[in-house]
């Protein structure tokens, strides 16, 4: 009985994959990626891995029959006479009715129009060119990226770490725009988890070459400015008039200057952490502002109180704080003054703070550090 239940199970197995097999061949990769998705997000990872390989392999296998029909035209003794003129071999392709060939030409230029790929038109426009971008196309960075989340979801995080490497290294073909940022805070965060905060930083500052504002050689001046607002010894005002100067709304920097934030604060380096968390602090804020500008378009900054007001009474004000770490961000600016040796902005955030019935922990903090200041030391990244 045992003997037939085995075979049973193995027979219902190869069917299974019998089943996988002929979907596979019937379904572009495309279509097979996006299955993957669905069976991890409903927990599935072990067919949502096959899934995602799967698709990788498709592709792969696509633009490599492509890339060999291309080459195997590009042998042919009586093209080869035309050198690697393309408009020739176009005009061969043509003259001789190759719809193979041709074809790969339609896929290449419907992903990288042809004034793209030569914008020179003076030029002569070489074949080869056609390969390059063939063997490119080989590559299926979305694919690496989530057999890389299948396997951070399974906590094999070197693997995941590998895979989502192998992905950026291959962010020129990625057909989401932006999505490089992904996977860099995804590698940034693995590096977090295993406490290799030396390349979690590199890779954090990495994604900071895109806050244009930020950018070390050109805005100096700037963070200069900006932190000089907040420390001015006879102003009394400095958060409000912060936010009434200066107004940037560039979220996908965020978590990066928050981690950076963090992570100087916890080594004892308090100047580095709050230019970053200043950054976090104006960027949060001119999103509150832009989001309900959006909806109230006489709407005018007068006080990060009446600001924050103005969130409470929206619909669903616990939506503009998902993910923010909003408070938490404050309260380690503040502390982060404190260490600095600039104690009037570190009253004035735990001042703010302790007006905030929804922060929480936070407030708490806060009117601790009021009633008696005291650098927090964290021994590992808050």
């Amino acid at each position: 009985m045992k003997k037939r239940a085995l075979i049973a199970v193995l027979v219902l197995f190869g069917l299974q994959m019998m089943g996988w097999a002929q979907m596979t061949e019937e379904r572009p990769y495309w279509f097979v990626m996006e299955r993957g998705k669905l069976y991890f997000r409903n927990g599935a990872y072990g067919e949502a891995l096959l899934a995602f390989e799967d698709a990788r392999n498709q592709r792969r296998n696509r633009y490599a029959r492509m890339e060999q029909d291309m080459i195997s035209l590009l042998s042919i003794p009586e093209v080869r006479r035309f050198g690697d003129d393309l408009d020739l071999i176009e005009k061969y392709i043509a003259d001789k009715s190759l719809i193979n060939v041709d074809n790969v030409l339609k896929e290449v230029y419907y992903r990288f129009p042809r004034a793209d790929l030569f914008p020179n038109v003076s030029e002569k426009k070489p074949a080869t060119r056609i390969l390059e971008v063939l063997k490119g196309l080989e590559e299926y960075p979305e694919a690496e990226y989530w057999i890389g989340e299948t396997y951070r979801a399974e906590g094999e995080l070197g693997i995941a770490l590998r895979q989502y490497q192998k992905a950026y290294s291959q962010r020129a073909h990625l057909e989401t725009p932006g999505f490089d940022i992904e996977i860099l805070y995804k590698i940034a965060d693995i590096h977090r988890l295993r406490q290799e905060y030396n390349e979690m930083e590199k890779r954090l500052q990495e994604i900071l070459t895109n806050d244009t504002l930020w950018e070390q050689n050109s805005n100096t001046f700037m963070r200069s400015a900006m932190k000089k607002t907040l420390e001015a010894p006879n102003e009394k005002d400095r958060l409000n008039r912060f936010l009434t100067l200066y107004r940037y709304n560039n979220p996908r920097v965020i978590r990066a200057h928050q981690l950076l934030g963090y992570y100087y604060y916890a080594s004892g380096r308090y100047a580095h952490a709050v230019e970053h968390l200043m950054f976090v602090f104006l960027i949060q804020n001119s999103i509150f502002m832009d989001e309900i500008i959006r909806r109230e378009f006489d709407y005018s900054f007068t006080t990060l109180n009446d600001l924050l007001a103005a969130v409470m009474r929206r619909p669903d004000p616990a939506a503009y704080f998902d993910g923010l770490e909003y408070y938490k961000s404050l309260y380690y600016l503040g502390t982060a003054f404190f260490g600095d040796g600039k104690p009037a902005p570190a009253r004035d955030f735990w001042t703010f703070l302790a007006g905030q019935a929804d922060a929480g922990e936070w407030r708490g903090r806060a009117q601790t550090q009021l009633r008696s200041p005291w650098l927090e030391r964290a021994v590992e990244m808050p």
